[in-house]
């Protein structure tokens, strides 16, 4: 397949270096208005890509704010697209998207969900989905990291481009994670602060969701006022709990000093009130397979011809209508 990337900063670099390193197909194209050094073919002019016939599919990876627009020409040029989180900046901006797959039905869109494809996630999710443990009962999350004051020359700091604060930016993946787990939400509870960056978007959310069809309530931190970098995923079910501790990330500060990502599960407990977990289980997973996990399904979509099963639009939609609903509890 020739793939073409919109937008090569950090995340199209990253893109890029997968489908190359683990020859996933060529990328014959880059666009971008402020990054020339690459390794394809290089433009400004986004035109160039979509009045190319080799190109089969379009990774977008640009600030929020032209995500939506990108998506829909994209599609309208007869090509399949990857776009990065989040999907566009709003509920409406989603419903465009659907619109432009309705009208092209032969074209797949994925959202870039990549924390799905951890394999820490994955086995917890097989051993959730296998039963053994009973029914979740509730969740407890939290993501946070620490940034600087240059963090205000990022174009994540402007509320046009990036649609809101940290749980746009960060804060989604975990949600997307919790409603996966469980379900889907569609109770909320909230709150949005901005004590110490004083800028147009939050820089702490905390927030209450409930399942009201199965009870489950999951808790809900996305801080980047934490001073480091944080992110913790406890599950607790009927017959035991699951505990992801660390996250493998490009960045390679999230996993606790170890280079490490933990999965902890525990089958039983002793009697409270001083219970013990004779039957704890820890996993390690030092590589993230995550990048390329994604790409693969993708690639695999198109050339089968097989729906998107995850991050797709249904997707996409439920997670923005729960992100609207954060902001609008929240800012009350």
């Amino acid at each position: 397949m020739n793939f073409a990337i919109i937008g090569h900063g950090k995340m199209g670099r990253l893109r890029e270096k997968v489908i190359i390193e683990a020859n996933l197909g060529h990328v014959i194209h880059v666009c971008d208005v402020e990054n020339p050094d690459r390794m394809a073919d290089f433009t400004k002019d986004f035109r160039d890509i979509f009045n190319d016939p080799s190109v089969d599919a379009v990774i977008i990876a640009t600030p929020n704010y032209l995500i939506k627009d990108l998506v829909v020409k994209t599609l309208d040029s007869g090509k399949h697209v990857f776009a990065e989180k989040p999907p566009g900046i709003s509920v409406s901006e989603v419903k465009e998207m659907i619109a432009a797959e309705e009208r092209n039905p032969g074209l797949k869109l994925k959202f870039g969900f990549n924390h799905r494809c951890h394999d820490s996630i994955m086995m917890a999710k097989k051993q959730i989905d296998s039963g053994e443990f009973g029914k979740i009962l509730w969740m407890r999350s939290r993501y946070g990291k620490s940034v600087d004051e240059s963090f205000k020359n990022n174009w994540r700091s402007d509320k046009k481009k990036a649609g809101n604060g940290i749980l746009m930016d960060q804060g989604i993946h975990m949600l997307d994670l919790l409603m996966m787990l469980s379900g889907g939400f569609d109770g909320v509870k909230s709150y949005c602060s901005n004590l110490y960056w004083n800028l147009d978007i939050e820089d702490n959310v905390f927030a209450l969701l409930k399942n009201k069809s199965t009870g489950v309530v999951a808790s809900l931190h996305s801080t980047m006022t934490q001073w480091r970098h944080l992110f913790s995923l406890e599950i607790f079910l009927e017959r035991g709990y699951m505990v992801v501790n660390g996250l493998l990330t490009s960045s390679g500060t999230y996993t606790n000093g170890d280079g490490k990502e933990i999965l902890t599960i525990s089958k039983k407990r002793s009697k409270p009130p001083l219970a013990t977990h004779p039957e704890e289980e820890r996993f390690s997973f030092s590589v993230d397979n995550s990048w390329k996990i994604e790409i693969e399904d993708f690639i695999e979509d198109i050339k089968n011809n097989t729906p998107v099963n995850s991050g797709n639009t249904k997707d996409a939609l439920e997670l923005m209508t729960l992100v609207e609903m954060i902001y609008e509890n929240g800012m009350n």
